[in-house]
Order: structure tokens, then sequence, then C-alpha cells
């Protein structure tokens, strides 16, 4: 049905295909960051079990290794999905600028490579190593991790701000590609990402232990598992709130029609006020609170400094307002609900050394890697739909780059059936690990397979 409704409408493939897109995208992209933040807090768990010998954390560690292996799996699959959907959708993009965004690519296909072979030996290597060189073993994956993330988003990052290369008589020349990966946008997205994963995966992974302490448990075991990822998700939402602006002011000063639609502003000037909610319509932000002279400060660190507007360019040039500024609004609240959540934690450890018993704050924790996860994807909202029209900005149209071939919808049915039996196939094996003992009771185990948990 879905198929019949989208085939009868104009420019029916480009948006099949922008759908399919922003289907694997934001799919795997929760993966990702379970890639790059779990492995470090499953480190620290099995450090933190050795140097103290209490085998609460080396249970913690284990599970969560298990955890690990599964995510993974499914995220291998994924991105796979993914890296066949750059070339089958978006030929215009990989013909003429594969030779200036494949290095990024090639190398993370290396540190994929290297996270796998590390992974294996972390997994299969409890016990029969020693517990450093064990733990000397999860290090790579830690790495490989975080530089996969890097180099994808540089390549994202080229996106946003092209450079590189020479287009002569619509041909690509001059390639550097090097210069491609490191450019203007580059820094920010970068940390910007990679901090999010740390989010994503310590608060989700502290929220399962805040809902088994809602109901009853409150062992130590529990109290850890939340207490260990929640407190390395708390250290870092305050320097992603830090990194956020940072990215804010480069957005204003290099793309500020994304910025003009982050804001919902359509008339250039000084002195323009912070937008809270509101909707576009026929050419202006209604229903808005509105903070005066903020987002000039916010934007130039200037109460008079210059906004330019969307009405600075013509409309088949700006993004879909409304849909770039309530994801903006939605990453935003999000982002200040988790920084409030991590305060609470650290006026608690502060005064008491211990975490705040309230269930609120539970509940807050249970509910935290939710919002991490919303936050997440209205942050890739903003960056991706506030580059439209264009695929390369200022470059190559959206409109452009897409495969010619029709019928791009029906791959857009399939992808979508495919990522229903993968949904349903991980949370079935998340839920059963979660249910199972801590660890299989297997010889090369003995040192956690009789300890109970409550």
């Amino acid at each position: 049905m879905i198929a019949d409704i989208l085939t009868t409408t104009p420019g029916a493939d480009l948006v099949a295909a922008r759908m399919q897109m922003a289907l694997s995208l934001g799919w795997h992209i929760v993966l990702a960051c379970f890639g790059v933040g779990m492995p470090a807090i499953t480190l620290l768990a099995e450090w933190r079990g050795h140097r103290t010998g209490d085998n609460h954390y080396r249970l913690l560690a284990r599970r969560w290794a298990r955890a690990m292996g599964v995510l993974f799996a499914v995220g291998a699959v994924s991105g796979t999905i993914l890296s066949f959907e750059m070339g089958l959708l978006w030929p215009g993009l990989m013909g003429t600028f594969g030779e200036v965004i494949g290095l990024p690519f090639s190398l993370e296909g290396i540190a994929f490579f290297i996270e796998a072979i590390f992974l294996g030996v972390y997994l299969y290597a409890w016990d029969r190593l020693p517990p450093v060189k064990h733990m000397l073993s999860g290090i790579p994956i830690v790495l490989a991790g975080v530089a996969s993330a890097f180099f994808v988003v540089t390549a994202n990052a080229w996106m946003q701000q092209p450079t590189g290369f020479l287009l002569r008589d619509g041909r690509v020349v001059a390639v550097d590609p090097w210069a491609a990966m490191f450019n203007r946008a580059t820094p920010h997205q970068t940390a910007h990402m990679i901090l999010a994963a740390f989010m994503v995966a310590g608060f989700a992974m502290a929220g399962v232990y805040a809902v088994a302490m809602l109901r009853g448990r409150r062992d130590r075991y529990h109290r850890l598992g939340l207490l260990l990822p929640l407190t390395v998700a708390a250290l870092v939402t305050p320097v992603q709130i830090g990194v956020g602006d940072w990215a804010a002011h480069v957005v204003a000063d290099n793309q500020p029609v994304k910025l003009a639609a982050m804001e919902g502003v359509f008339e250039t000037g000084r002195g323009v006020p912070l937008h809270l909610g509101g909707i576009a319509v026929d050419g202006e932000l209604r229903y808005a609170l509105e903070i005066p002279y903020g987002l000039s400060l916010l934007a130039q660190w200037d109460p008079n400094g210059l906004v330019r507007g969307l009405n600075e360019v013509p409309p088949g040039d700006r993004p879909p307002v409304n849909v770039v500024h309530w994801a903006f609004q939605v990453m935003v609240g999000a982002g200040f609900a988790l920084l409030a959540l991590a305060a609470w934690l650290a006026v608690s450890w502060w005064r008491r050394r211990e975490p705040p018993g309230s269930r609120w704050f539970l509940r807050g924790t249970a509910l935290s890697g939710v919002a991490a996860v919303v936050a997440l994807e209205a942050g890739w909202i903003v960056t991706e739909v506030g580059r439209q029209p264009w695929i390369v900005f200022g470059v190559m149209r959206t409109a452009d780059a897409v495969n010619p071939a029709p019928g791009l919808v029906y791959g857009f049915v399939l992808v979508s059936a495919v990522y229903v039996v993968l949904t349903v196939a991980t949370v079935y094996v998340l839920r059963r690990l979660a249910r199972d003992l801590p660890v299989p009771i297997a010889p090369q185990e003995s040192d956690v397979s009789g300890y109970k948990v409550v």
C-alpha cells in the first residue's frame, strides 16, 4: 500500500531514497553509539573488579561483554546495508566525489576489522589470558570503535563543508583526500558525535538497572550497574553542552541558512532573539517564546551581532524550517534535561558520597537512555535535513545525486521490513540475556559462575 501511494507521487524515488537513508542511518547510529561507548564502560568495570577484588564489577563486565557482542554483530549488519545504500541510492555523489571521500571510508573499514578481531579475543579469552593481558586486549576495541566513528563522521562533515578538490568543467580535479577529511566541520562534528555515543551508551545502560531498582532490586550488583555507566555519561554531558555551543558558532559562520532554519529566523538583523518553540507559517515564526538578544549573543558573542535570515536565499535553497527548528528544540531540551540529571547525581555524591535515593531520580535515570537517543536522532535530523537541498553543501543537490532508475520505493519497503526483523530479533536476544544468569556456567569462568545475583 505504501509503495502504491509513493509510486504515484511526483519525485517518489527521491523521497523513497531519502526515507530509506534516514531509516538506515537513524537505526544504525544507535548501534554505533554502543559500539563506541560500551567497550570503554565494560573495560572500566573489569578494571575496577581486578583493582578492588569486587566480584560485582566482574559480573557486570562479563554480562555487558555478552550484550556488546550481540550489538556489534547487529551493527555490522546495518552498517553493511548503509555501505551498499551509499552506492545504490546515491551514485551521483559516489561517482563524482568517490575519490575525494573514499579515504575515511577505507580507514573506517580497517578500524572495523581491528575492532572485530579484538572483540573476539576479548569475548573468548576470559581466564584463558592473565587478567592484565585480557584487559589490554580490550583497549584496541575502545580505540577502534572511537576511530570508526571519527572516520565516518569526517565524511559527513565534508558534505557540510566540502573541500580538498576543484571543479573544472563539471569534473573533479586536484583531489586532496586529507584536506577533504580534515575540513572545517570535522573537529566539532566528530567531537559532538563521539561524546553523544558515550552519553547514549552510559545513560541507556544505567537505565536498565534503574528499572530493576524501581522493581525492588537494591543489591550492590544493581547499584553498581546503575552508578558506573551513569557516572561516565554524567561526566560527559556538560562537556557535550560546551561542544554543542562550539558547533553552533561554526554553523553560524559557515552555514548561516542552517542556523536560520534551526531558530526560525527569516529576516536578517541585529539583536535577534532566541526562540523557544514556535511554528513557521507564511514566512514567519509564530507562537514562539522570545529571549531578547539571545540568538545574537549565542551565535556571535555580541547582543547586537548580525544573524542572517532565510530570506537571503531563494525558497528552493532553504531547508524545511519546521522540521529543522523542532529537531533542534528537542535536541537542546533533552540535552539540558540530561544535564539536570547529571547535576542531581553530582550534588548528591558531593554531599553524601551516595547517588540520590529518591524514586524520582531512578525514574529519571530509567528514562535517560530514551532521552539520550531522542537527542541523538534529533541532532542528526538538524545536521542532515538542515543541509538540504544540498547533498554536498553548495556544490551538488540531493536530487542530482539520487539513482535515476525507477522503483526505489520498493527497496525502501524491503529495507523497512529488514529493520523490523532486526529490531525484534535484537530485543528478543537482549531480553534473554537480561533474564539469564549473569554469566554462562563454564569451567573457564569459575571465578564468578557460582556467584548469585538477586
